[in-house]
C-alpha cells in the first residue's frame, strides 16, 4: 500500500449580498474544515458595472458579492490573512480589476504579496460560448488574460493567472469530446499570445501554471475517463507543441464543480446522491485527480442555498477524504482495457475537433462556429429527455413522490434581503464622496494611456486601486478603448432538418399565422445581467423550428430596450428568461413599460429559477405563464405560446 495522499483542497462557492455578509460565511466555512476560498462575485461586478448602474437594478449581491472598489474587498477578507489563504475568485472581464484589488488588500495586510496562492479565472472565450460576462471583443481580452500571466510570472509565483473553464461548456450542452476540444484550444490560444510577453526560458514554468476548472456529469465512469483523456491531450500538447520537457510543468492541474445542470428541481433530495456520484467522477482516479473540489448544494435549483446546504456538501467531502479509504492506493483504473478503450475514443473524438479548429485559426476565430455547436447539443440533449431516451429520475420518469421534509418550512433556500440593493449603493457612493478625486482623475489617465498603447494594464490597475477606482470606472476605461462586443447567440434565423415530432405545432402555427395575416412573431428577451442563456436559445431554437418568427439579440438588454424592440416589431408574445434571481424588479419594470407602450394586451411569459410566492406574484403583475426548470417539454411551452395567441387571432 502506497503512502496515503494528501486531500484535495475543500472549498464552497461562495458570496452574496455584501462583503460584510460573506465575510462572516468565510469565517464560518474555514472554522468548519474549508481549507480554501472560492470567491462568487455579483453579476454587475463579473460585467463591470457599479452597484448602481441602470443594469446592475435587482442583481445586486443576488448571485455572489459585490465588490466595487477597495473597501469592499478590504471588508471581503478582514481578519482573512491573504499571506496564508488559497484563494479562487471566478471571475473573468474583471479579473484583471478584481485582481488587482486583491493585491491591494494583501499589501494593506502587509502581506508579503509574492507569497499570495490562488487563482483567477480569467477565461473569456467560454464567457463568449456560454456563460456571457463578456464586456470587451476578443482579441484585446486575450491581451488583458496574457497581461495577467505575465503580471503574475514576475510578481505572484504561486498565483495560477489563468483557470481554462470547461465547466460552462458541459452546462451549455457540450459533449465530452467537444467539452476537451474547446478547452484545450482556449489554452493553446492564450499560450501562442502569452510566448511573446515573457522571457523564453520562464515560458515552460508558465506553462505549468495554466490551470483548469473542469464540470463532472452523472455519467460518471464516462467523466472519470474524461479526466484522463484531458491529462493524456495536455501531457501530448505540452509536449508536442511547446516543447515543455520537464514533467511536472505539463501537469494537468485542475479543480472541479460538479454539475449543477442536471440538479433537478423535481425531488431535489434526489440531488444528494447525483452530486456524491459526480464527486466521484473527479476523485476515484489517482493519476487524474482533481486538485481542488467544489461542491453545488442539493437545493441549487430552487434558489440560494443556506449555509447549512453548504456545510452539507463540504461534509460530503470530507467523508470521502477522511473516512473511507480511497487515498491510501494508487491508481485503481490503470490497464483496465474497458477504461482504456473509453479514453482513446475521446481522445480521439477531441483531436478532431482540435484539428478543425487549428483549420479555423484557433479558438479566436472559430467562436461563432463553436457557439452554434453548443446550442445544437443542448438542444440534442433535451430532446433526449423530452423522449424519454435520457432518463432523468422524478423528473421523466417516476415523478410520483412523498413530499420533501428538507422543503418544508422555510422553502429551503436562502432570499437575500431587497435593502441589500439600497444599503451597498449608499456605501458606493460615500466612497466616491470621500475619496481623492484628483488621484482617482490621474491614475484613470494612466490606466487609458496603458490600454490605448498596449502595455501590461495591471500596474496601472492596482494603482487605481489604491486611488479609490471603482469596478464600473475600471470597466468604462476597457469600453472606452476597446468597444463593447455582443456575442453570437448560436441561434440561426434559418431552421434546422429537426422537425419531427414537431408537425402537429408546426400545423397549428402555420393556422394561427393565418389568421393573423402574417407569421406568428415571438421575441424571446434577458433583462438584466443574466448572461445563462442556454435557456432563452433552446426555446428561440425550438420556437424557429415550429415555424415561429423569432427575434433573438441575446443577452443583456434592459428591459426599455426590450419593450422597444418588441413595439418596433410588433410581436404578438415576448418571452423573458432570467435566472439570476432579479425577476421581480425586472419583470414588474416590463410590465409598468410595456402598458405604457400601449402593449398591454401583449401575452408575456416568463421562465427561470422561481421559487413559487414569486411565480403567484408575476402572475398578478400580468404576467401569462411562468415556467421554471420542472417545465422541461418544451413543445408543450410552444403550444402554451399558440394558446396565448390564438384568441386574439381568432376574433381578427
Amino acid at each position: 500500500m502506497a503512502d496515503k495522499d494528501k486531500p484535495w483542497l475543500f472549498r464552497t462557492y461562495a458570496g452574496h449580498s455584501t462583503a460584510a455578509k460573506s465575510n462572516a460565511l468565510y469565517r464560518t466555512n474555514l472554522s468548519r474544515g474549508q481549507t480554501g476560498l472560492s470567491v462568487a462575485f455579483d453579476l454587475p461586478t463579473q460585467t463591470g458595472y457599479d452597484s448602481d448602474h441602470i443594469l446592475a437594478r435587482g442583481e445586486v449581491g443576488k448571485v455572489g458579492v459585490p465588490v466595487c472598489h477597495l473597501g469592499d474587498m478590504r471588508a471581503l477578507f478582514d481578519q482573512i490573512p491573504l499571506e496564508q489563504m488559497n484563494t479562487s475568485m471566478t471571475i473573468n472581464a474583471t479579473a484583471p480589476w478584481l485582481l488587482s484589488l486583491y493585491i491591494a488588500v494583501a499589501e494593506e495586510q502587509g502581506a508579503d504579496v509574492s507569497r499570495l496562492q490562488g487563482t483567477v479565472q480569467n477565461d473569456l472565450i467560454k464567457e463568449y460560448l456560454s456563460r456571457g460576462t463578456y464586456i470587451c471583443p476578443p482579441a484585446p481580452s486575450l491581451a488583458m488574460i496574457t497581461d495577467i500571466a505575465a503580471y503574475t510570472r514576475q510578481h505572484l509565483p504561486k498565483w495560477n493567472p489563468m483557470n481554462v473553464c470547461s465547466y460552462h461548456l458541459q452546462e451549455a450542452g457540450a459533449t465530452p469530446e467537444q467539452e476537451l476540444a474547446y478547452a484545450l484550444a482556449t489554452a493553446v490560444a492564450v499560450l501562442d499570445d502569452l510566448r511573446d510577453k515573457v522571457p523564453a526560458d520562464s515560458f515552460p514554468e508558465m506553462v505549468g501554471r495554466i490551470s483548469f476548472f473542469v464540470n463532472a456529469g452523472i455519467r460518471f465512469v464516462t467523466e472519470l475517463c474524461k479526466m484522463r483523456a484531458f491529462t493524456e491531450l495536455w501531457d501530448e500538447i505540452t509536449r508536442d507543441r511547446y516543447g515543455i520537457a520537464d514533467e511536472k510543468y505539463r501537469r494537468f492541474r485542475y479543480g472541479v464543480q460538479v454539475n449543477s445542470l442536471g440538479l433537478t428541481e423535481q425531488q431535489p433530495e434526489n440531488n444528494v446522491y447525483r452530486i456524491l456520484l459526480e464527486m466521484l467522477a473527479v476523485t476515484l482516479s489517482k493519476n487524474a485527480r482533481a486538485r481542488a473540489v467544489q461542491l453545488p448544494a442539493w437545493n441549487e435549483a430552487l434558489g440560494l442555498p443556506r449555509p447549512w446546504d453548504q456545510q452539507w456538501s463540504l461534509r460530503m467531502q470530507q467523508i470521502l477524504a477522511y473516512e473511507t479509504d480511497l487515498l491510501e492506493y494508487g491508481d485503481l483504473f490503470d490497464g483496465n482495457p474497458v477504461i482504456a478503450a473509453k479514453v482513446e475514443t475521446l481522445k480521439q473524438g477531441a483531436r478532431d475537433e482540435l484539428a478543425l479548429l487549428d483549420q479555423m485559426g484557433g479558438a479566436i476565430a472559430a467562436i461563432d462556429y463553436m457557439k452554434a455547436r453548443l446550442v445544437e447539443s443542448n438542444a440534442a440533449r433535451l430532446g433526449r429527455i423530452e423522449t424519454n431516451e435520457t432518463v432523468v429520475v422524478g423528473v421523466n420518469r417516476w415523478q410520483q413522490a412523498e413530499p420533501s421534509p428538507l422543503t418544508a418550512g422555510d422553502g429551503g433556500i436562502m432570499v437575500v434581503d431587497p435593502a441589500v440593493e439600497a444599503d451597498q449603493v449608499g456605501r458606493l457612493i460615500a466612497w466616491r464622496a470621500e475619496r481623492d478625486a484628483i488621484a482617482v482623475e490621474a491614475a484613470l489617465t494612466a490606466l487609458r494611456r496603458a490600454a490605448q498603447s498596449g502595455a501590461n494594464i495591471m500596474e496601472p490597475s492596482i494603482a487605481a486601486a489604491r486611488a479609490g477606482v471603482t469596478t464600473g470606472e475600471w470597466a468604462g476605461v476597457m469600453r472606452a478603448v476597446h468597444g463593447e462586443y455582443r456575442g453570437p447567440t448560436g441561434v440561426s434565423q434559418a431552421p434546422s432538418n429537426r422537425t419531427e415530432g414537431l408537425e402537429e405545432i408546426r400545423d397549428a402555427v402555420d393556422a394561427v399565422s393565418a389568421r393573423l395575416g402574417r407569421r406568428l412573431k415571438f421575441l424571446v428577451g434577458k433583462p438584466g445581467l443574466d448572461g445563462h442563456s442556454n435557456g432563452a436559445e433552446q426555446i428561440a431554437f425550438r420556437a424557429r423550428d415550429c415555424g415561429m418568427d423569432i427575434t433573438y439579440e441575446g443577452i443583456r438588454l434592459t428591459p426599455e430596450e426590450i419593450v422597444a424592440r418588441a413595439r418596433e416589431q410588433d410581436v404578438h408574445v415576448v418571452g423573458l428568461s432570467i435566472l439570476s434571481g432579479s425577476h421581480l424588479p425586472l419583470i414588474e419594470d416590463l410590465m409598468a413599460r410595456m402598458q405604457a407602450a400601449g402593449m398591454g394586451h401583449v401575452p408575456v411569459i416568463v421562465g427561470g429559477i422561481i421559487p413559487d410566492d414569486d411565480a403567484a406574484r408575476l402572475t398578478a403583475m400580468g404576467v401569462a405563464r411562468v415556467y421554471t426548470p420542472k417545465d422541461f417539454q418544451l413543445n408543450t411551452i410552444m403550444m402554451d405560446i399558440v394558446g396565448l395567441v390564438a384568441p386574439g387571432a381568432a376574433a381578427a
